[in-house]
């Protein structure tokens, strides 16, 4: 029997230009995460105000992912993806008065607002990927186009390690490796503040400007309407009410969503307090930043593996063994302290690369077409996560030292947690396929 194809020759061009849209967010998240640490020493901010930064970001896709369901449910995955850009621009531009006010809280407010457009690009993206094609190789799919989100990431990775972050005069230091930052006279940080928030604030408007040329692109391209669309348009319609009992009754679904949640909050714990541990081994955030590009390029080579993997070996099973791998390394990252610590925390990311879309993948994988698009959206809610336990994090960090330990070491206690939680979902749900 022949194997049906990844993405038919009908799909192909939909398919190229809705996978643009996952690079465009990897950038934005990815230049965001070192900005926790800049801003937490430009705005002298402890380490758990300053990750208020990643509680604004993914604040937004919380607030905006069921609204983004629902207006793609009455109008288009096309509507929903121009929607999205419209507002990723809005949140970059409001980069510009941010910077100009020196105002901590208006930053915060243009990433929540940006990430409102964020929203509306994954809730449509993530399911439109996993309509063009065959249901068997759905799961497959999304991994190839999530392949390109660390593509867009690695750029947002370069952009603050090469351009933002060496040039921020904030993060100057002395003979014996400290920052200087806070022992200058107000007069001189208000100098810095202003030069510091510009560099800050030009990749922003740079790729809000790239955004508003995505938008021309998907305004006059011609998408092919999806099955879910298809039964729209000839009444074939579940209700909001009966499809949340649909997807509340599929337990699969229902704890996928959780355990998103979970790989998120690692995920964003991971690529954002790394700067802070190597901070503690005396590394600049420059340097520290690029520790951040190389597990960047481990997660992308790592998810060109695993999506060949999956030919071969069950997705479910992949996702527990992936996970017993980030959660060896994050160990590692919590019981040495050293260079080898921090070794092991960029290990992670080899392992988390799969995880994002095979939980997706499996988590719709037998849900109703007609629910798809509510059902794409509570798992992108569930980028949550990502909001809630970096704070959580920041608090331990504060500690300095835990029974003699230094403290950023025991905060990955948190994504150990989340990785464990992780291989017990692939492991139910490979059980549950075999009953």
């Amino acid at each position: 029997m022949q194997k049906p194809k990844l993405v038919s020759r009908k799909y192909l061009f939909t398919f190229i230009l809705v996978t643009t849209l996952f690079a465009l967010w990897g950038f934005a998240n990815d230049i965001t995460n070192p900005m926790v640490a800049a801003f937490q020493t430009l705005m002298e901010l402890s380490a758990a105000k300053a990750s208020m930064v990643q509680f604004a970001f993914y604040g937004g896709y919380a607030t905006m992912a069921i609204p983004a369901a629902l207006f793609i449910r009455r109008y288009s995955y096309k509507k929903g993806v121009m929607l999205g850009l419209a507002l990723y621009a809005t949140g970059a531009f409001l980069f510009i008065p941010a910077a100009s006010m020196q105002s901590f809280t208006f930053f915060c407010l243009s990433l929540y607002v940006l990430t409102f457009g964020l929203a509306f690009l994954e809730t449509t993206a993530n399911p439109f990927i996993l309509s063009l094609g065959d249901k068997a190789t759905s799961t497959q799919r999304l991994n190839l186009s999530q392949a390109f989100n660390p593509m867009g990431s690695l750029c947002g990775m370069a952009v603050a390690s090469f351009v933002v972050l060496p040039q921020l005069i904030s993060d100057r230091r002395d003979a014996a490796g400290k920052i200087i930052f806070s022992s200058l006279s107000e007069a001189e940080k208000a100098d810095i503040r202003l030069h510091d928030l510009d560099v800050i604030r030009n990749p922003y408007v740079a790729i809000g400007c790239v955004v508003v040329v995505m938008l021309l692109v998907f305004a006059f391209s011609k998408m092919p309407k999806t099955e879910s669309e298809e039964r729209k348009a000839v009444g074939e319609t579940h209700t909001t009410k009966e499809t949340l009992s649909n997807l509340w009754h599929n337990v699969v679904y229902r704890e996928g969503v959780f355990t998103q949640m979970f790989y998120v909050a690692a995920q964003i714990m991971t690529w954002t307090f790394i700067i802070q541990y190597a901070d503690y081994l005396g590394i600049d955030k420059a340097t520290a930043q690029r520790y951040n590009i190389v597990a960047m390029v481990l997660f992308l080579c790592s998810r060109f593996i695993a999506t060949f993997l999956m030919r071969f070996v069950n997705t479910r099973l992949l996702l527990s063994c992936f996970a017993v791998g980030a959660g060896l390394c994050a160990a590692g990252a919590i019981a040495i302290v050293g260079i080898t610590g921090l070794y092991c925390l960029v290990g992670i990311s080899f392992f988390m690369s799969l995880m994002f879309p095979t939980i997706y993948g499996i988590a719709l994988e037998d849900v109703d077409s007609r629910d798809t698009s509510l059902g794409a959206a509570f798992l992108v809610m569930a980028i949550v996560g990502g909001a809630i336990m970096p704070p959580l994090q920041g608090l331990i960090i504060d500690q300095h030292v835990i029974l003699g330990h230094p403290a950023v070491n025991v905060s990955f206690i948190l994504p150990f947690i989340c990785f464990v939680v992780i291989f017990t979902y692939g492991l139910r749900a490979y059980r549950r396929m075999r009953a």
